[in-house]
């Protein structure tokens, strides 16, 4: 059984705003499971309610076989949440703050010190465990927060946005200590993103837009959806290539801005022709194999942009 199940849920804001529209989706146990999507497609909401932070009004959530609605404490001790606002406390040391979240979870003595002792040389920080977090970087930080989550053993691993505000090499680092977590504890992880390479790494994506999943499988099998290469022409008068190109060559195209975007099987042997039936109109010629920001621009009809809140 899915360690997450939802099923048709729905929620609406103030002024009748529907944020999710009968969302349903499961996370197999141990899976590293995103939901990729743009400010405003609803990822966020869905991820405060599996979070518990708001409770569900339609439909039904299923953590570990807990219903959310029903259990909504029992459903905590089976999580772990990353939120992406920090919540560490700056002026306690890394140490303080793991042993003060433990006391939340009635965690005391031995185990929890061994515990901590044991998450904090796994995050690298050891050495720096009766520092003030407030002297630590955000990758540091953030380390911290996962040691943090990680603390009571939870069952599934919550992450909003969890590579925000982080360079490439703490990027890195982040991912390096959830496939340890996955290899050692069997946690499964389940992340909100809107980084197509995070979204890469994971086992299976749902893909949202208006509060809606409009598709959900694995990266490569989403991709396998485009059905060839994407070649994108940057051109002076996009309108006038793309009527040329159905004119002289019988290809569909469509233009956004001053790019002209096409998709075809083996597109690299089409980029001669494409020259030659409008060279006054091309400026440059690019090839390349479809992302996952290709499958939602197929999906959605709309490029994957973040200027929705």
């Amino acid at each position: 059984m899915p360690i997450v199940a939802v099923e048709k849920l729905s929620h609406r804001y103030a002024g009748d705003r529907l944020a999710l529209r009968e969302v349903s989706l499961g996370v197999e146990p141990g899976e590293a499971f995103a939901l990729l999507g743009p400010n405003g497609s609803g990822k966020t909401t869905l991820f405060r309610i599996l979070s518990t932070l708001i409770p569900p009004q339609e439909g039904s959530v299923k953590i570990d076989g807990l219903d959310l609605n029903a259990q909504p404490h029992d459903v905590r001790t089976r999580i772990g949440v990353v939120f992406q606002s920090p919540s560490l406390d700056k002026q306690l040391t890394a140490a303080e703050n793991l042993r003060h979240h433990g006391h939340l979870f009635g965690l005391r003595g031995d185990a929890l010190r061994a515990r901590m002792d044991e998450l904090l040389a796994r995050v690298n920080l050891a050495d720096r465990a009766k520092e003030p977090v407030s002297r630590f970087s955000g990758g540091m930080r953030r380390r911290v927060e996962i040691a943090k989550a990680l603390l009571t053993r939870p069952r599934v691993l919550l992450m909003d946005e969890p590579s925000t505000g982080l360079d490439p090499a703490a990027r890195h680092d982040v991912w390096e200590l959830l496939r340890e977590a996955r290899q050692r504890e069997g946690v499964t992880i389940l992340l909100t993103t809107h980084l197509m390479d995070e979204a890469d790494d994971c086992d299976r994506v749902a893909v949202m837009n208006a509060g809606q999943v409009v598709a959900c499988d694995t990266p490569s099998a989403l991709k396998e959806r485009i059905g060839g290469d994407v070649m994108t022409i940057t051109s002076t008068d996009p309108d006038a290539l793309v009527l040329r190109l159905q004119e002289k060559l019988g290809i569909d195209a469509k233009a956004d801005g001053r790019i002209v975007r096409l998709e075809r099987p083996r597109a690299h042997e089409l980029v001669p022709a494409v020259v030659s039936a409008a060279p006054e109109l091309v400026d440059s010629v690019a090839v390349s194999k479809p992302t996952l920001e290709d499958v939602f621009l197929r999906l959605t009809g709309r490029k994957f942009t973040n200027d929705r809140e």
